[in-house]
C-alpha cells in the first residue's frame, strides 16, 4: 500500500496549504502525503490505546450549519483522539438563527482563538468565505454542491487499502451526480491519482459539461458497470431537488439501483462503496450493502476517522511551530 516513489519536500513544502477547502488545487503528491500521514492513525485506531495527545491544549470548533451525523461524529472523535478540546457549535440555537450574517459568525469564531475550525454549510463557497476571514486552519466538511474533500480522501484511503494502486483503476460513480459534492471531490481526487473514472446518472441528474473533468459519461448503468473495479453509489438528494428529476423512486431503482445480479457485470472482486446515508432499496439493495467480502461501507467510516486525524494534525503543525512548518 505504498505511494509512487514520491520524495516529499521537507517540512511545510510537503503540504503548503493553510487549510483544506477542496481537492481542487491539490497536487497529486500532496494527496499522497495526506494518505501516507493517515496510515499511522489507522494503526492507532485499531489498537487498544486510541489516544495520542499531539494536539493537547488546542481547541477545535466544529461549526456545522447543516445537519450531519457521520461527518460530525468522525471529526469529533478525530479531534479527541488527538488530545484536542473539541467544541461542537449548536447552530440550531446560535445567533445565525437570529439573523447574524455568515461573516459576523466567522469574525466571532475567529475572536475565540480557535486552533482549527471545521465547517459544514448548505451554500457552495461558504467555507471559503469563512476561511478568508479567520486566522486558523479551516477544513471543509461539505459546502453545498461544491466539495467534500475529506470524504474523497477517506474514499481514496479505503480504495488504497483494498486495491493498492490507482493507475488504470476503473471507478464507476453512480447516482445523483448533479447535487453531489462527494462526486465532485472524488472525481478530482481519483483522476489526480490516475484512476479511470466513470459517472452514471439519468440525464436530469448529470451536470452539463462534466466531461471536462476527465470522466467518461454514462446514462446506462449496466454499460458503466462493465469491467468496473470500484462501484461507488450516491444517495438521491431529494432535499436538494426542485421539480421532477426522476419519474419515481421505483423507476430509479429499476434503472440505477445496485443489486447482486447487476454487480455481476463489474469485476468479480469489485468493491462496493457508499458515502452514506444510504437509501436502502433505492440506489442500493441491502444484500449488496452488507456483502462481507465486497462492501467497503463500514471501512469508509473507519478510514474517515484516520483521515480526519491526519488532516487536523497536518494543518495545525504551523500553529504548533513544528520544525520546518512554522
Amino acid at each position: 500500500m505504498t505511494a509512487p516513489e514520491y520524495t516529499y519536500p521537507e517540512g511545510r513544502a510537503a503540504f503548503p496549504h493553510d487549510g483544506l477547502v477542496g481537492i481542487a488545487g491539490l497536487a497529486p503528491h500532496e494527496i499522497w502525503f495526506l494518505l501516507d500521514e493517515a496510515e499511522q492513525w489507522v494503526d492507532l485506531n485499531r489498537g487498544a490505546q486510541k489516544r495520542r495527545d499531539v494536539l493537547s491544549g488546542l481547541t477545535i470548533i466544529n461549526a456545522f450549519f447543516e445537519n450531519s451525523t457521520r461527518t460530525l461524529l468522525s471529526f469529533e472523535i478525530a479531534g479527541k483522539r488527538l488530545g484536542a478540546d473539541v467544541v461542537n457549535m449548536a447552530v440550531a440555537t446560535s445567533s445565525v438563527k437570529k439573523g447574524e450574517t455568515l461573516i459576523d459568525t466567522a469574525m466571532t469564531l475567529n475572536a475565540m482563538r480557535a486552533d482549527a475550525i471545521v465547517i459544514r454549510h448548505s451554500s457552495s463557497g461558504a467555507v471559503q468565505l469563512i476561511a478568508d476571514k479567520v486566522d486558523c486552519p479551516v477544513l471543509n466538511a461539505g459546502d453545498g454542491q461544491h466539495e467534500h474533500p475529506t470524504q474523497a480522501l477517506l474514499d481514496a484511503l479505503t480504495i488504497r487499502h483494498a486495491k493498492r494502486a490507482f493507475n488504470g483503476l476503473r471507478v464507476t460513480i453512480c447516482g445523483d451526480i448533479l447535487h453531489s459534492r462527494v462526486a465532485r471531490s472524488n472525481i478530482l481526487c481519483l483522476t489526480s491519482l490516475g484512476a479511470d473514472v466513470r459517472v452514471c446518472a439519468p440525464p436530469a441528474l448529470m451536470p452539463a459539461d462534466i466531461e471536462r473533468m476527465n470522466v467518461k459519461v454514462f446514462h446506462d448503468f449496466d454499460a458503466a458497470l462493465a469491467g468496473s473495479d470500484v462501484v461507488m453509489m450516491l444517495r438521491l438528494q431529494m432535499e436538494r431537488m426542485e421539480g421532477q428529476f426522476i419519474p419515481s423512486p421505483r423507476e430509479y431503482r429499476h434503472l440505477y439501483g445496485l443489486s447482486q445480479e447487476r454487480l455481476k457485470l463489474a469485476e468479480p472482486d469489485a468493491l462496493v462503496m457508499h458515502p452514506g446515508p444510504m437509501n436502502r432499496g433505492i440506489e442500493i439493495e441491502s444484500n449488496v450493502a452488507d456483502m462481507i467480502d465486497r462492501s467497503q461501507i463500514t471501512t469508509q467510516v473507519e478510514m474517515g476517522v484516520a483521515m480526519r486525524m491526519a488532516c487536523l494534525e497536518v494543518l495545525t503543525r504551523k500553529g504548533r511551530k513544528m520544525e520546518g512548518w512554522a
